[in-house]
């Protein structure tokens, strides 16, 4: 499956821009499952410095600097994408192993888990939080499979929590998002991996995007598709099996990988900071394309 991916961000700004260093996570992935043939970014106006390097967790960022006024700033990444199948999720389904067989291997901590460990501690979005744990209890039941845990878990936050644009920010608790039962998908996701972090289990958050398929007889909306985000699960001799709890399925030829991080702060599509007295307007618009 081939996919082309267009995302467009434009800040307009109430008093002109002097000065601002930013820096971008918009590239796909390349992946054994994954192959990113092009990927453009274009920017307006042109800045005065620009380029690319590899973070530790492998994903491409880019960074630029503008020095001279500007009003308004347009970043456009156009990007082509082939998906393949994930057998990884048929392998964790019919794998026997516990879920506290996957946690005594983590306390280990030996040299081939060394690059998994970073994802069981907590980060700046996913804290140790006993609400979280009184949350997740009733999916890791004793004799419970990692998978069997791991699913039950995916659907209870997709029965629990409701989708609600607006009405979570990005430094929104997962403590909040299970008491008010409300959140996007980085709440959806931030609280799957909290879940498991917090009984003793590695996950990691995905961000990218996800092809949308209108109602029957509807057209596409041009730029009503949206940046996206799920969950990375570590299953010891297979790897890591991705779920998606937004939408309670597992990712296969309609999710597109950006990054992987520990929270959302590691893959932000773009941060960064300016110089300017004034107020600014973002408007963000993401088109998924199918191309075959």
């Amino acid at each position: 499956m081939r996919f082309k991916v267009r995302h467009v961000t434009e800040y307009k700004y109430q008093e002109p821009v002097g000065l601002c260093h930013n820096r971008l996570c918009l590239t796909p992935l390349n992946g054994v499952h994954q192959t990113c043939h092009s990927s453009d970014i274009r920017i307006d106006p042109l800045p005065d410095e620009l380029f690319y390097r590899t973070d530790f967790f492998g994903n491409t960022l880019a960074f630029f600097s503008s020095y001279k006024d500007h009003d308004q700033l347009e970043i456009t990444s156009v990007s082509e994408v082939e998906l393949s199948k994930r057998p990884e999720a048929d392998e964790a389904l019919r794998s026997p192993v516990l879920w506290r067989e996957v946690k005594q291997l983590l306390t280990r901590q030996g040299k081939d888990l060394y690059d998994i460990i970073q994802y069981i501690l907590p980060s700046r979005f996913i804290p140790k939080s006993v609400v979280v744990r009184e949350f997740a209890a009733d999916c890791f039941a004793e004799d419970a499979t990692l998978w069997a845990a791991c699913n039950a878990l995916m659907q209870k936050i997709h029965q629990s929590i409701q989708f609600k644009p607006g009405f979570t920010t990005i430094n929104t608790p997962v403590e909040h998002v299970v008491k008010a039962k409300k959140g996007v998908c980085q709440d959806f996701a931030h609280l799957m991996i909290s879940c498991l972090r917090n009984m003793g289990l590695a996950a990691r958050y995905v961000s990218g995007y996800i092809e949308t398929i209108p109602p029957p007889g509807k057209k596409k909306l041009v730029g009503s598709d949206a940046s996206h985000a799920w969950v990375s699960v570590f299953f010891p001799s297979i790897g890591w099996v991705e779920f998606d709890p937004t939408n309670c399925i597992l990712p296969a030829f309609k999710h597109i990988t950006i990054a992987y991080g520990r929270d959302y702060l590691d893959v932000a599509p773009i941060k960064g900071i300016v110089f300017s007295s004034g107020k600014q307007n973002l408007t963000v618009k993401v088109d998924v394309t199918r191309l075959d």
